[in-house]
């Protein structure tokens, strides 16, 4: 668990910034409320340092539902492109460490754990897809199924041709217009 905290100013800059964005694309929540929303935050203070982090890396975090079961508000990243400061990155810490050379700087899932979220798994990218046109000059890695990773493999996806494509790649691979996108429930 994530045990940062912001600033005051950090706090009520981040509010700002998701209350606009949240108003600005109400189609990607349709039937929420920001004060709902919002007194969901103020309950939960510790999931703001994963939405700073998501929002100063480059993920413009929006709500994109709620799970009635559980009773949280599902975020997503939701910048057009995949997340610029998540890019560069291999999947995960043991294709990092099977690089001789010419290592990336980083890997997605510990990333995502640093930030206290987690990459969205395949079905989730879909339904982000349902809300816009995302990852068409970039790509994002996805959780990938253990039995494709114990494999050598894992998973991104992207949006080319009006159509969303599931790939595979060596998990060591890493390239400049591939990062990730998370989710965080609040």
């Amino acid at each position: 668990m994530i045990e940062h905290t912001l600033s005051e100013k950090q706090y009520n800059e981040l509010l700002e910034v998701l209350q606009r964005r949240f108003e600005t694309h109400m189609s990607r929540h349709e039937g929420l409320s920001w004060k709902e929303v919002r007194q969901r935050l103020d309950n939960y203070p510790q999931k703001l340092y994963s939405l700073y982090e998501m929002e100063h890396t480059g993920g413009e975090p929006d709500v994109v539902g709620f799970d009635k079961a559980t009773s949280e508000y599902i975020v997503f990243d939701c910048s057009v492109e995949s997340p610029s400061g998540r890019r560069n990155v291999c999947y995960d810490r043991k294709a990092l460490d099977s690089r001789k050379q010419h290592k990336p700087q980083g890997n997605a899932i510990d990333m995502a754990a640093a930030m206290g979220i987690e990459l969205l798994s395949e079905s989730e990218y879909r339904s982000l897809q349902m809300l816009g046109n995302f990852d068409t000059k970039s790509s994002s890695w996805i959780r990938t199924p253990d039995h494709i990773r114990a494999l050598g493999g894992a998973l991104f996806c992207d949006r080319r041709y009006d159509t969303v494509f599931v790939y595979h790649n060596g998990a060591e691979s890493y390239y400049s217009v591939r990062g990730f996108r998370g989710s965080l429930r609040v």
